[in-house]
Protein backbone atom coordinates (compact mmCIF):
# COMPACT_ATOMS: atom_id res chain seq x y z
CA UNK A 1 0.00 0.00 0.00
CA UNK A 2 1.58 3.63 -1.19
CA UNK A 3 2.46 5.77 1.96
CA UNK A 4 2.01 9.41 1.47
CA UNK A 5 5.19 10.36 3.34
CA UNK A 6 7.61 7.20 2.64
CA UNK A 7 10.59 9.37 0.82
CA UNK A 8 10.79 11.70 3.60
CA UNK A 9 13.76 11.18 6.74
CA UNK A 10 12.53 13.00 9.78
CA UNK A 11 15.45 13.19 12.49
CA UNK A 12 13.65 13.45 15.95
CA UNK A 13 15.14 14.98 18.92
CA UNK A 14 11.85 15.03 20.87
CA UNK A 15 10.75 13.79 23.90
CA UNK A 16 7.27 13.76 26.36
CA UNK A 17 4.65 14.58 24.18
CA UNK A 18 4.57 17.63 21.74
CA UNK A 19 7.17 16.42 19.68
CA UNK A 20 7.38 12.88 19.80
CA UNK A 21 3.24 12.68 18.84
CA UNK A 22 4.38 14.98 15.94
CA UNK A 23 6.69 12.58 14.65
CA UNK A 24 4.67 9.47 15.48
CA UNK A 25 1.66 11.25 13.31
CA UNK A 26 4.39 11.52 10.44
CA UNK A 27 5.32 8.13 10.92
CA UNK A 28 1.70 6.74 10.32
CA UNK A 29 2.11 8.54 6.94
CA UNK A 30 4.96 6.38 6.50
CA UNK A 31 7.98 8.82 6.96
CA UNK A 32 11.22 7.28 7.94
CA UNK A 33 11.31 8.22 11.64
CA UNK A 34 14.93 8.10 13.39
CA UNK A 35 14.28 8.92 17.14
CA UNK A 36 17.21 10.08 18.75
CA UNK A 37 17.33 9.47 22.67
CA UNK A 38 20.30 8.70 25.58
CA UNK A 39 21.82 5.90 25.90
CA UNK A 40 20.18 4.13 29.08
CA UNK A 41 17.27 6.52 29.81
CA UNK A 42 16.03 7.50 26.58
CA UNK A 43 12.90 9.65 26.18
CA UNK A 44 11.81 10.86 29.88
CA UNK A 45 8.32 9.14 29.36
CA UNK A 46 9.96 5.66 29.69
CA UNK A 47 9.95 6.20 33.13
CA UNK A 48 6.88 8.21 33.60
CA UNK A 49 3.20 6.23 34.38
CA UNK A 50 0.03 6.66 35.96
CA UNK A 51 -0.46 5.30 39.36
CA UNK A 52 2.63 3.07 38.83
CA UNK A 53 1.17 0.72 36.54
CA UNK A 54 4.00 -0.36 33.16
CA UNK A 55 2.29 -2.40 30.50
CA UNK A 56 3.53 -5.76 30.26
CA UNK A 57 5.04 -5.36 33.72
CA UNK A 58 7.72 -3.17 32.21
CA UNK A 59 6.68 -0.41 29.35
CA UNK A 60 5.56 2.76 30.37
CA UNK A 61 2.08 3.66 28.56
CA UNK A 62 3.21 7.19 28.38
CA UNK A 63 5.68 6.57 25.85
CA UNK A 64 3.57 3.63 23.79
CA UNK A 65 0.94 6.17 23.37
CA UNK A 66 3.40 8.71 21.32
CA UNK A 67 6.28 6.21 20.11
CA UNK A 68 4.84 3.77 17.37
CA UNK A 69 5.95 3.74 13.90
CA UNK A 70 9.84 4.71 14.71
CA UNK A 71 13.08 3.44 15.40
CA UNK A 72 15.51 4.37 18.18
CA UNK A 73 19.16 5.33 17.76
CA UNK A 74 20.90 5.76 21.32
CA UNK A 75 23.40 8.22 21.30
CA UNK A 76 25.18 10.52 23.50
CA UNK A 77 24.96 13.80 21.72
CA UNK A 78 27.88 15.34 24.15
CA UNK A 79 30.04 12.33 22.69
CA UNK A 80 32.31 13.78 19.37
CA UNK A 81 31.14 11.07 17.67
CA UNK A 82 27.57 12.02 17.88
CA UNK A 83 28.15 14.93 15.17
CA UNK A 84 29.71 12.64 12.29
CA UNK A 85 27.00 10.37 12.98
CA UNK A 86 24.03 12.59 13.12
CA UNK A 87 25.80 15.22 10.44
CA UNK A 88 25.63 12.10 7.88
CA UNK A 89 22.24 11.37 8.64
CA UNK A 90 20.83 15.25 8.16
CA UNK A 91 22.70 15.08 5.20
CA UNK A 92 19.78 13.26 4.04
CA UNK A 93 17.23 13.59 5.85
CA UNK A 94 14.19 15.78 5.17
CA UNK A 95 12.75 17.22 8.53
CA UNK A 96 14.32 17.53 12.28
CA UNK A 97 11.92 17.51 15.12
CA UNK A 98 13.29 18.84 18.69
CA UNK A 99 11.77 20.16 21.49
CA UNK A 100 14.37 20.84 23.98
CA UNK A 101 14.20 24.22 25.87
CA UNK A 102 15.40 26.91 23.67
CA UNK A 103 19.49 26.88 22.99
CA UNK A 104 19.74 23.34 23.97
CA UNK A 105 21.03 21.81 21.25
CA UNK A 106 22.16 24.50 19.17
CA UNK A 107 25.17 24.72 22.19
CA UNK A 108 25.65 20.62 21.10
CA UNK A 109 25.98 21.80 17.80
CA UNK A 110 22.47 20.59 16.50
CA UNK A 111 20.55 23.71 15.93
CA UNK A 112 18.99 24.90 12.76
CA UNK A 113 21.96 26.65 11.28
CA UNK A 114 24.25 23.37 11.86
CA UNK A 115 22.19 20.97 9.74
CA UNK A 116 21.75 24.33 7.29
CA UNK A 117 24.89 24.14 6.55
CA UNK A 118 25.25 20.40 5.33
CA UNK A 119 21.48 20.30 4.45
CA UNK A 120 19.94 23.91 2.92
CA UNK A 121 16.73 21.99 1.96
CA UNK A 122 16.32 21.16 5.33
CA UNK A 123 13.35 21.82 7.38
CA UNK A 124 13.97 22.30 11.11
CA UNK A 125 11.15 22.40 13.56
CA UNK A 126 11.55 23.37 17.04
CA UNK A 127 8.76 23.06 19.77
CA UNK A 128 8.65 25.00 22.95
CA UNK A 129 6.29 26.28 25.64
CA UNK A 130 6.85 29.78 25.25
CA UNK A 131 9.07 30.67 22.50
CA UNK A 132 12.68 31.18 22.35
CA UNK A 133 12.67 34.69 23.71
CA UNK A 134 10.95 37.01 26.29
CA UNK A 135 10.59 36.46 30.01
CA UNK A 136 9.36 33.10 29.86
CA UNK A 137 11.44 31.91 27.64
CA UNK A 138 13.31 29.71 30.34
CA UNK A 139 10.49 28.70 32.13
CA UNK A 140 9.21 25.15 32.16
CA UNK A 141 6.75 24.35 29.33
CA UNK A 142 4.55 21.79 30.71
CA UNK A 143 1.26 21.41 29.73
CA UNK A 144 -0.65 22.14 32.88
CA UNK A 145 1.17 25.20 33.66
CA UNK A 146 0.37 26.56 30.10
CA UNK A 147 -2.92 25.55 30.47
CA UNK A 148 -2.91 28.45 33.91
CA UNK A 149 -1.24 30.93 32.12
CA UNK A 150 -3.20 31.01 29.08
CA UNK A 151 -6.54 31.21 30.53
CA UNK A 152 -8.34 27.53 29.85
CA UNK A 153 -8.07 26.76 33.34
CA UNK A 154 -9.55 29.56 34.87
CA UNK A 155 -12.34 29.06 32.38
CA UNK A 156 -13.15 25.89 33.31
CA UNK A 157 -15.27 23.95 36.59
CA UNK A 158 -17.41 25.26 38.83
CA UNK A 159 -17.10 28.68 40.02
CA UNK A 160 -17.32 28.03 43.26
CA UNK A 161 -14.39 25.96 43.30
CA UNK A 162 -10.70 26.08 42.18
CA UNK A 163 -10.24 26.27 38.20
CA UNK A 164 -9.65 23.06 36.63
CA UNK A 165 -7.32 22.01 33.79
CA UNK A 166 -8.21 19.57 31.11
CA UNK A 167 -7.96 16.20 31.63
CA UNK A 168 -5.26 15.03 28.85
CA UNK A 169 -2.56 16.71 27.68
CA UNK A 170 -3.96 19.04 25.33
CA UNK A 171 -1.68 22.08 25.22
CA UNK A 172 0.67 19.25 24.40
CA UNK A 173 -1.56 17.83 21.31
CA UNK A 174 -2.29 21.11 19.86
CA UNK A 175 1.55 22.03 19.78
CA UNK A 176 2.00 18.64 17.93
CA UNK A 177 -0.50 19.41 15.06
CA UNK A 178 0.77 22.88 14.98
CA UNK A 179 3.89 21.16 14.31
CA UNK A 180 2.40 18.95 11.32
CA UNK A 181 0.94 21.37 9.75
CA UNK A 182 3.39 23.51 9.67
CA UNK A 183 5.97 20.26 8.12
CA UNK A 184 3.67 19.79 5.90
CA UNK A 185 3.05 23.05 4.57
CA UNK A 186 7.16 23.63 4.42
CA UNK A 187 7.37 20.10 2.43
CA UNK A 188 4.98 21.37 0.05
CA UNK A 189 6.86 24.94 -0.29
CA UNK A 190 10.14 22.85 -0.73
CA UNK A 191 8.46 20.79 -3.83
CA UNK A 192 7.82 24.16 -5.07
CA UNK A 193 10.74 26.27 -4.19
CA UNK A 194 13.99 23.75 -3.60
CA UNK A 195 13.97 25.66 -0.28
CA UNK A 196 14.09 24.11 3.32
CA UNK A 197 13.67 26.32 6.19
CA UNK A 198 13.21 27.01 9.81
CA UNK A 199 9.57 26.10 12.03
CA UNK A 200 8.89 27.43 15.69
CA UNK A 201 5.84 26.36 17.32
CA UNK A 202 5.20 27.11 21.07
CA UNK A 203 2.65 25.89 23.55
CA UNK A 204 1.34 29.08 24.80
CA UNK A 205 0.87 30.69 21.70
CA UNK A 206 -1.41 27.67 19.95
CA UNK A 207 -3.63 27.35 23.36
CA UNK A 208 -4.49 30.55 22.81
CA UNK A 209 -5.32 30.56 19.13
CA UNK A 210 -7.31 27.52 20.32
CA UNK A 211 -9.27 29.27 22.47
CA UNK A 212 -10.02 32.27 19.75
CA UNK A 213 -13.44 31.94 20.36
CA UNK A 214 -13.53 32.99 23.57
CA UNK A 215 -10.36 35.41 23.60
CA UNK A 216 -12.14 37.49 20.71
CA UNK A 217 -14.98 38.07 23.00
CA UNK A 218 -12.76 38.73 26.23
CA UNK A 219 -10.85 41.44 23.92
CA UNK A 220 -13.64 43.02 22.41
CA UNK A 221 -15.63 43.47 25.54
CA UNK A 222 -12.79 43.81 27.78
CA UNK A 223 -14.26 41.86 30.01
CA UNK A 224 -13.49 38.78 31.91
CA UNK A 225 -15.67 35.56 32.05
CA UNK A 226 -16.91 34.17 35.31
CA UNK A 227 -17.29 30.52 35.39
CA UNK A 228 -20.83 29.14 36.87
CA UNK A 229 -21.58 28.15 40.13
CA UNK A 230 -23.50 24.61 38.56
CA UNK A 231 -22.41 22.39 35.70
CA UNK A 232 -23.12 24.48 33.34
CA UNK A 233 -20.41 23.83 30.36
CA UNK A 234 -19.26 26.97 29.83
CA UNK A 235 -18.00 30.28 30.95
CA UNK A 236 -19.77 31.69 28.55
CA UNK A 237 -22.85 30.02 27.91
CA UNK A 238 -26.80 30.03 29.12
CA UNK A 239 -28.95 27.48 30.55
CA UNK A 240 -29.33 25.00 29.89
CA UNK A 241 -26.13 24.45 28.43
CA UNK A 242 -24.50 21.81 30.74
CA UNK A 243 -23.94 18.62 32.31
CA UNK A 244 -27.14 17.03 34.41
CA UNK A 245 -27.34 14.14 36.94
CA UNK A 246 -29.74 10.92 35.96
CA UNK A 247 -30.94 8.43 38.37
CA UNK A 248 -28.00 6.15 36.72
CA UNK A 249 -25.41 8.80 35.22
CA UNK A 250 -24.90 11.73 33.87
CA UNK A 251 -25.86 13.58 30.44
CA UNK A 252 -25.03 16.61 28.38
CA UNK A 253 -27.25 19.20 27.07
CA UNK A 254 -25.54 20.96 24.47
CA UNK A 255 -27.21 24.13 22.11
CA UNK A 256 -31.08 23.10 22.00
CA UNK A 257 -34.68 25.09 22.16
CA UNK A 258 -35.08 25.80 25.82
CA UNK A 259 -38.80 25.25 25.26
CA UNK A 260 -38.91 21.52 23.85
CA UNK A 261 -36.52 20.47 26.90
CA UNK A 262 -39.18 21.33 29.42
CA UNK A 263 -41.54 19.76 27.45
CA UNK A 264 -39.59 17.00 27.69
CA UNK A 265 -39.11 16.92 31.44
CA UNK A 266 -43.17 17.96 31.63
CA UNK A 267 -42.59 21.17 34.14
CA UNK A 268 -44.14 24.27 32.38
CA UNK A 269 -43.71 26.74 35.03
CA UNK A 270 -39.82 26.46 34.00
CA UNK A 271 -41.34 28.28 31.23
CA UNK A 272 -41.06 31.53 33.53
CA UNK A 273 -37.18 31.64 32.83
CA UNK A 274 -37.51 31.58 28.77
CA UNK A 275 -35.90 34.81 27.65
CA UNK A 276 -32.39 35.37 26.97
CA UNK A 277 -31.22 37.24 29.78
CA UNK A 278 -32.62 35.59 32.14
CA UNK A 279 -31.51 32.15 30.83
CA UNK A 280 -27.89 33.65 31.80
CA UNK A 281 -28.31 35.75 34.48
CA UNK A 282 -30.20 32.72 36.10
CA UNK A 283 -28.53 29.83 35.20
CA UNK A 284 -27.36 28.37 37.92
CA UNK A 285 -30.86 28.59 39.38
CA UNK A 286 -31.95 27.06 36.08
CA UNK A 287 -29.31 24.02 35.88
CA UNK A 288 -30.40 23.21 39.60
CA UNK A 289 -34.40 23.22 38.90
CA UNK A 290 -33.58 20.90 35.55
CA UNK A 291 -31.21 18.97 37.38
CA UNK A 292 -34.21 17.83 40.23
CA UNK A 293 -35.99 16.76 37.13
CA UNK A 294 -33.59 15.00 35.24
CA UNK A 295 -32.46 12.70 38.31
CA UNK A 296 -36.04 10.98 38.33
CA UNK A 297 -35.09 9.82 34.68
CA UNK A 298 -32.47 6.59 34.02
CA UNK A 299 -29.96 7.65 31.31
CA UNK A 300 -31.31 5.66 28.47
CA UNK A 301 -34.86 6.81 28.68
CA UNK A 302 -34.02 10.51 28.90
CA UNK A 303 -31.74 10.31 26.21
CA UNK A 304 -34.44 8.68 23.95
CA UNK A 305 -36.80 11.82 25.01
CA UNK A 306 -34.87 14.38 23.94
CA UNK A 307 -33.39 12.71 20.88
CA UNK A 308 -36.68 12.31 19.50
CA UNK A 309 -37.55 15.79 19.85
CA UNK A 310 -33.67 17.11 18.68
CA UNK A 311 -32.28 17.96 21.83
CA UNK A 312 -28.89 18.60 21.79
CA UNK A 313 -27.72 15.45 23.86
CA UNK A 314 -25.53 12.71 24.85
CA UNK A 315 -24.35 10.61 27.68
CA UNK A 316 -20.97 10.99 29.30
CA UNK A 317 -19.04 8.26 29.57
CA UNK A 318 -15.81 7.06 31.55
CA UNK A 319 -13.07 5.50 28.99
CA UNK A 320 -13.79 1.85 29.73
CA UNK A 321 -16.99 2.31 28.62
CA UNK A 322 -16.02 4.57 25.72
CA UNK A 323 -13.94 1.24 24.64
CA UNK A 324 -17.62 -0.72 23.86
CA UNK A 325 -19.32 2.33 22.52
CA UNK A 326 -21.06 1.14 19.26
CA UNK A 327 -20.04 4.37 17.66
CA UNK A 328 -16.29 3.87 18.48
CA UNK A 329 -16.47 0.03 17.45
CA UNK A 330 -17.62 1.12 14.15
CA UNK A 331 -15.01 3.53 13.21
CA UNK A 332 -12.54 1.33 13.93
CA UNK A 333 -10.39 3.20 16.02
CA UNK A 334 -9.35 1.15 18.86
CA UNK A 335 -6.70 -1.39 17.73
CA UNK A 336 -3.20 -3.21 18.92
CA UNK A 337 0.26 -4.27 18.09
CA UNK A 338 2.81 -6.49 19.25
CA UNK A 339 5.15 -5.09 21.33
CA UNK A 340 8.69 -7.27 22.29
CA UNK A 341 8.46 -6.47 25.55
CA UNK A 342 4.73 -5.21 26.71
CA UNK A 343 3.29 -7.70 24.61
CA UNK A 344 -0.37 -6.78 23.04
CA UNK A 345 -0.72 -3.21 23.21
CA UNK A 346 -3.70 -1.33 22.80
CA UNK A 347 -3.86 1.43 21.31
CA UNK A 348 -6.17 4.23 19.56
CA UNK A 349 -4.68 3.85 15.81
CA UNK A 350 -4.32 6.92 13.03
CA UNK A 351 -7.85 8.76 12.73
CA UNK A 352 -7.12 10.64 9.63
CA UNK A 353 -8.57 9.02 6.57
CA UNK A 354 -6.86 8.79 3.33
CA UNK A 355 -8.34 6.86 0.15
CA UNK A 356 -5.05 6.44 -1.50
CA UNK A 357 -2.56 6.89 1.19
CA UNK A 358 -4.69 5.54 4.32
CA UNK A 359 -1.61 5.93 7.81
CA UNK A 360 -1.00 2.35 9.18
CA UNK A 361 0.66 1.20 12.01
CA UNK A 362 3.81 -0.15 10.53
CA UNK A 363 6.38 -0.18 13.84
CA UNK A 364 5.53 -0.93 17.89
CA UNK A 365 7.05 1.60 19.71
CA UNK A 366 11.07 1.06 19.92
CA UNK A 367 12.78 -0.32 22.47
CA UNK A 368 15.65 2.62 23.42
CA UNK A 369 18.21 1.84 20.75
CA UNK A 370 16.75 -1.20 19.46
CA UNK A 371 17.29 -0.01 15.75
CA UNK A 372 20.85 1.63 16.37
CA UNK A 373 23.04 -0.95 14.14
CA UNK A 374 20.54 -1.09 11.74
CA UNK A 375 20.53 2.65 11.22
CA UNK A 376 24.02 3.20 11.30
CA UNK A 377 24.73 0.89 8.49
CA UNK A 378 22.21 2.58 6.25
CA UNK A 379 24.18 5.77 6.95
CA UNK A 380 27.66 3.97 5.96
CA UNK A 381 28.61 3.48 9.63
CA UNK A 382 30.54 0.51 9.42
CA UNK A 383 30.80 -2.88 12.27
CA UNK A 384 34.00 -1.85 13.64
CA UNK A 385 33.21 1.83 14.35
CA UNK A 386 30.00 0.79 15.59
CA UNK A 387 31.47 -1.98 17.90
CA UNK A 388 33.91 0.55 19.24
CA UNK A 389 31.53 3.43 20.03
CA UNK A 390 29.14 0.52 21.71
CA UNK A 391 32.30 -0.48 23.90
CA UNK A 392 32.61 3.71 24.78
CA UNK A 393 29.00 4.06 25.74
CA UNK A 394 28.46 6.51 23.01
CA UNK A 395 25.73 4.10 21.26
CA UNK A 396 23.46 1.90 22.83
CA UNK A 397 21.82 -1.03 21.20
CA UNK A 398 19.07 -2.50 22.86
CA UNK A 399 19.78 -5.99 24.75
Amino acid sequence: MPKALKDITVLDFSHLLQGPFATQLLGDMGANVIKIERPGQGDLFRTMTFKNRWVGGTESPNFLAWNRNKRSLAIDLKAPEAKTILYKIGERADVVVQNFRPGVLDKLGFGYADFRKINPRIIYCSGSGYGDSGPYATRPGQDMLIQGLAGLASATGRGDGAPVPVGAGFADQIGAMNMVYAILSALYWRERSGEGQEIKVDLMSGLLQHQNQEMVWVMNFNENFERPKSSIGHAGMDAPFGVYPTSDGWVTIAMSPYKKLVGVLGKPELLAYDDPKTLFDKRDEIWEKIAAETKKWTTEDLLEAMLKVDIWCGEVKRHLDVIDDPQVKHMGVVTAYEHARAGKVKVIGPVVRLSATPPTIERPAPIVGEHTEEILHEFGVDEKTIADLEARKVIEQAA
